[in-house]
């Protein structure tokens, strides 16, 4: 008992020191009490500029603002380099506790006559057109901006503007409404001046020494300084005229105070910029919504297995004559081929690899992210856990397709192979390098590395492929899954079907239910992506998540039932594509939430939104694996598909072909003819 209480001590201390999301707590002091583990300077980092207007993101050096002498850059996670991050060090330094009042950062001088000033100044206008944002960074927390939205709430953005910009036509765009100064036509301004203010826990009463930061928030201005000498921060806005004619001077400054804030903790210092976001009510009726669907599809299941399948079991139980007994009709007509090898089935096995990699490489990462392994504070890490998942589960792909593809009695087995290591990731790869080609000439921040590309490659042949290759060897080792009967050598005729139980209106009808779960949280995380807004709630995710698995496999059980009692039994590629089918309802709230929701402009940022949406639509037909994994589960384990009846003469016995794993054995009385459903 000792010793339990002992482990139990030891792991509540354990827990209670260790915070998952982001990196280990700095303690601030006083510039006269610095120490090894308390430090007094306050550095800010910059990250890359984005827009909602643009899909290409810039580095701040892009930019010409103003850039530290000793730049530094911390080290990248493979995830922040996929997502375009550049952070690197800026001149804004503080001293922990030291207010400053509209200090000088540096100037920047303009001349018309000169062509790299015109550029520069040029590059610096779009930006402010365009609503291009800085994303700076204090103690690994977003530096914000806060202001008051609509029904008096608050909300705190990660970013602020470069400027803003009036048009000729004397529009007011963007944050150029938060000052009535900003009305002079065919002009833009620029904030050349941030208040920021600091707060920080004093941490007494607590075990750590000095101070720890927990928010920064800052608020941009616009000052036109006239004497660089004697600074003021008053007076009219720093005005850049449409037309550049004279000379120009810009002087960037800023001001920072500090404020003791003991009530918020260290570890909860992100949650007044994730409940500044009122989506959470919204997220709710996204829930509610699902579940309506999920107990719909169980109750149409249900009422499907307990009274259709039910009662042919009871009609095979009656004691009749065998002249009383009743012709098969529907579903047990097709039993001899049902489980006929599909067409295509090479490309069948190949979809169900890939998108049992996917399924497990999403199920984990969601996983992790719900624990906090993957908060916003940890940076990237999202994206790199997902990208090293896939790269380690091509034992898992190649197996299933390898398997699968044994079943359907193939026997290209190295076609098979290389097709489940090199074609979906192929596609993905040759799409994200044409994208990555557009970033590349664009000069833009996103665009990745070559070496990094070297090493993506290295991974995928390095590591994937020959994984892949090593589940297909266990796969192909293992015996072909086994039907419950012999499959007739001649083809049924498969009478003529009504619209709704034709192939194509079955799958368009199959997909609607699946994207009915998902549509409101695919809003959020397309917000993310394109708006740049943080997504946070993992926990929610990760139970549309399951809701959506839930959907897919009913809606492919009640779809695949439909279409066998219509003696079609071509189910394969239909019990896939019901689910997959969802995939083409994601491209088209896409293309929806493109001209809707975006105001991208520009020939390259579209095509760049098209290209990672189609990335995005091919992986997400592949996760609906699921869909067909049930359906084919289903198929196998009601045996009641291939239910036959062969008859003997004289003594001999009239038997039930076996059909279930279970073990079904039905007998009939040489004497009655009566038949009789045994289960073992």
């Amino acid at each position: 008992m000792r010793l339990l209480a002992a482990g139990v001590l030891l792991l509540a201390h354990l827990c209670t020191a260790f915070y998952l999301p982001g990196l280990a707590p700095v303690s601030f002091c006083d510039d006269d009490k610095e120490s090894e583990g308390c430090k007094s300077l306050i550095e800010l980092f910059v990250n890359r500029l984005d827009s909602v207007e643009s899909v290409l993101p810039y580095e701040y050096d892009a930019f010409d603002f103003c850039q530290d002498k000793e730049e530094k850059r911390p080290s990248e996670n493979l995830g922040q380099v996929l997502f375009g991050e550049r952070i690197a060090s800026s001149p804004y330094k503080f001293t922990f506790k030291k207010q400053e009042t509209c200090k000088k950062v540096c100037t920047r001088s303009y001349d018309p006559e000169n062509s790299a000033d015109r550029s520069k100044l040029a590059f610096l206008k779009k930006g402010m057109q365009l609503n291009y944002q800085h994303h700076w960074i204090i103690d690994n927390m977003p530096v914000t901006w806060c202001y008051d939205v609509e029904d008096g709430q608050k909300y705190c953005n990660p970013g602020f503007p470069i400027g803003c910009f009036v048009t000729p036509d004397g529009r007011v765009k963007d944050a150029c409404v938060i000052n009535s100064e900003f009305n002079k036509k065919n002009t833009f301004y620029l904030f050349n001046h941030v208040d920021i203010t600091i707060m920080y826990h004093s941490g007494k009463d607590e075990n750590w020494p000095g101070a720890r930061l927990v928010m920064a928030r800052l608020r941009p201005q616009s000052y036109k300084h006239t004497d660089e000498n004697n600074l003021s921060c008053e007076g009219p806005p720093m005005e850049i005229p449409g037309e550049f004619n004279s000379k120009l001077n810009l002087i960037y400054t800023y001001s920072v105070t500090f404020e003791e804030k003991n009530n918020i903790k260290w570890a909860s210092r992100w949650d007044y910029i994730l409940e500044s976001m009122p989506h959470t009510n919204i997220q709710w009726f996204s829930i509610m919504n699902s579940l309506v669907i999920v107990l719909f599809l169980s109750g149409m299941v249900a009422m499907i297995i307990l009274r259709t399948l039910h009662k042919d079991i009871a009609r095979y139980n009656q004691i009749d004559s065998s002249e009383d007994a009743q012709e098969e009709f529907g579903w047990k007509l097709v039993h001899g081929d049902v489980f006929r090898p599909p067409r295509k089935g090479m490309l069948l096995s190949v979809f169900l690899g890939q998108g049992t990699q996917i399924f497990i490489m999403t199920f984990i990462t969601l996983f992790l992210a719900c624990l906090g392994f993957l908060s916003p504070a940890n940076r990237g890490a999202l994206m790199t856990c997902a990208v090293v998942l896939w790269v380690l589960l091509g034992t898992p792909a190649g197996y299933v397709s390898a398997r699968m593809y044994k079943t359907f009695r193939g026997e290209k087995w190295k076609t098979n192979v290389l097709l489940t290591a090199l074609l979906c990731p192929g596609i993905v790869f040759a799409d994200f390098f044409i994208m990555n080609l557009i970033l590349w000439v664009k000069g833009s921040s996103a665009a990745i590395p070559f070496g990094t590309l070297v090493a993506i490659l290295a991974m995928w042949f390095g590591i994937s492929v020959p994984l892949t290759f090593i589940g297909a060897y266990f796969g192909f080792k293992e015996k072909p899954i086994e039907h419950p009967v012999r499959t007739n050598q001649i083809p049924r005729q498969i009478p003529e079907q009504s619209f709704f139980t034709k192939p194509l209106p079955g799958i368009i009808m199959g997909g609607i239910l699946p994207f009915g779960c998902i549509f409101i949280q695919l809003f959020f995380i397309l917000n993310s992506i394109w708006s740049h807004q943080m997504y946070y709630m993992f926990g929610f995710l990760f139970l549309v998540f399951i809701i959506l698995l839930i959907t897919c496999s009913e809606a492919t059980v009640l779809l695949c039932y439909f279409h066998l009692c219509a003696e079609d039994y071509h189910w394969w590629w239909r019990s896939f594509l019901t689910s997959s089918f969802t995939a083409v309802y994601l491209f088209i709230y896409a293309v929806h939430y493109f001209f809707s929701k975006l105001q991208i402009t520009g020939t390259a940022s579209t095509i760049l939104y098209f290209g990672y949406t189609m990335i995005m639509v091919l992986i997400f037909f592949l996760f609906t694996v699921v869909g067909n994994c049930t359906g084919t589960v289903f198929g196998l384990k009601r045996r009641m598909f291939t239910l036959s009846c062969r008859c003997c003469g004289g003594d001999g016995v009239a038997t039930l072909t076996t059909f279930s794993e279970d073990d079904h054995v039905a007998t009939m009385s040489p004497k009655t003819g009566a038949r009789t459903l045994l289960y073992e």
